[in-house]
């Protein structure tokens, strides 16, 4: 089953089902996706959204941002909570050519790890409630925010640290059109740094590898710093994993 769906206007809509867990169960398919900024699907788009069954949308980004771009529009099917994971800003805009991609994101990564701790918990609530699945969580780009808590949710369902680095690494694949996007935003500001639109799974290893340092792993972090329990763990379990 192909993991990312086609959309007219979505980039980067993806299931997370099919991955491999500790216990021998697997990721369901259906029930748990990643994306790019709802806000931005189409009119043409909307059956095959609805199709998903979606009952719980969770909006990443910050207010100002669903004000300026936009969100996706209210529905009786679905629960719609904006949870905007805090973070220090990033002025991409002004990086240079030689700025490492890799080590950028990374740093970026450890820094939203740490002040969104309250927001990240929050989604994790929201996702483990027992009427939340089929959910999507997204951000702008379906990257940078998205692929944290893609990150989390997976190693808390039992899912490899190899799988979690690939999944991240799948946006790739829809990079160039992030970019364009992104220079649309910044008309008057030459783009000189490589790095837009990209999710290197170097990045990704890094930020693991120094979580890991820190914590043991994402399930150590999750445990230290956003008081995961038992309880949640096994909810998240019941309601994303199957066989």
């Amino acid at each position: 089953m192909r993991r990312h769906i086609p959309f007219q206007r979505l980039h980067n809509f993806r299931d997370l089902g099919g991955y491999a867990a500790a216990d021998g169960r697997i990721v369901a398919w259906g029930q748990l996706y990643r994306s790019d900024s709802l806000g931005n699907l189409g009119d043409g788009d909307a059956e095959q959204f609805f199709a998903l069954g979606v009952r719980t949308v969770v909006d990443l980004r910050y207010p100002d941002e669903v004000d300026r771009h936009g969100r996706i529009a209210t529905h009786a099917s679905f629960a719609y909570h904006n949870v905007c994971t805090e973070h220090r800003p990033w002025d991409q805009a002004s990086l240079g050519p030689d700025t490492d991609v890799a080590r950028f994101l990374a740093d970026r990564y450890a820094e939203m790890a740490v002040d969104g701790v309250a927001q990240i918990r929050q989604v994790l609530d929201i996702l483990a409630a027992a009427d939340a699945p089929p959910a999507v969580f997204h951000c702008a780009a379906g990257k940078d925010r998205t692929g944290i808590i893609a990150a989390l949710l997976l190693a808390l369902l039992g899912v490899d640290e190899e799988d979690i680095v690939a999944d991240y690494g799948l946006t790739e694949l829809a990079r160039d059109r992030f970019a364009a996007d992104r220079r649309a935003d910044h008309p008057d500001r030459p783009i000189t740094w490589p790095g837009w639109g990209r999710a290197p799974e170097a990045a990704m290893r890094l930020f693991l590898a120094e979580n890991a340092a820190e914590y043991g792993s994402l399930t150590g972090y999750a445990a230290e710093r956003l008081g995961v329990d038992d309880a949640l763990v096994t909810a998240l379990h019941n309601r994303y994993l199957t066989g």
